[in-house]
């Protein structure tokens, strides 16, 4: 079992930026794949970014490229989220997950989620 605990989120204006922590407990969290996912009310999630242990692989949405960037601790067990230039439309819960098997991009294939932080972004 993994324990996931997103922090980072809050209140920001359009073009400001965040900073999102994903800090994983439980078990060891070196050898896993991390993805970051956003929803909004009434939406299903939606893939933001994935970052796999091995390799360095990264992978983004397209609505986030080039204003964001993955990266993992495994020493301190997360993973982090850096986003640029803040959009109105970036406003959601951001969630992390632990990727099980299959695409990256696809919320199903992911376990153990985090309960989210809220990113605002007014305009």
């Amino acid at each position: 079992q993994v324990q996931l605990v997103e922090s980072g989120g809050g209140l920001v204006q359009a073009g400001g930026s965040l900073r999102l922590s994903c800090a994983a407990s439980g078990r060891t969290f070196s050898g896993y794949t991390m993805g970051w996912f956003r929803q909004t009310p009434g939406k299903e999630r939606e893939f933001v970014a994935v970052i796999r242990w091995i390799g360095g692989f990264t992978s983004y949405a397209d609505s986030m490229k080039g204003r964001s960037t993955i990266s993992r601790d495994n020493a301190k067990n997360t993973v982090y989220l850096q986003m640029n230039s803040l959009k109105p439309e970036d406003t959601a819960v951001y969630y992390c997950a632990v990727h099980r098997s299959g695409s990256f991009y696809d919320s199903r294939n992911y376990d153990f989620w985090g309960r989210g932080t809220q990113v605002t972004v007014s305009s």
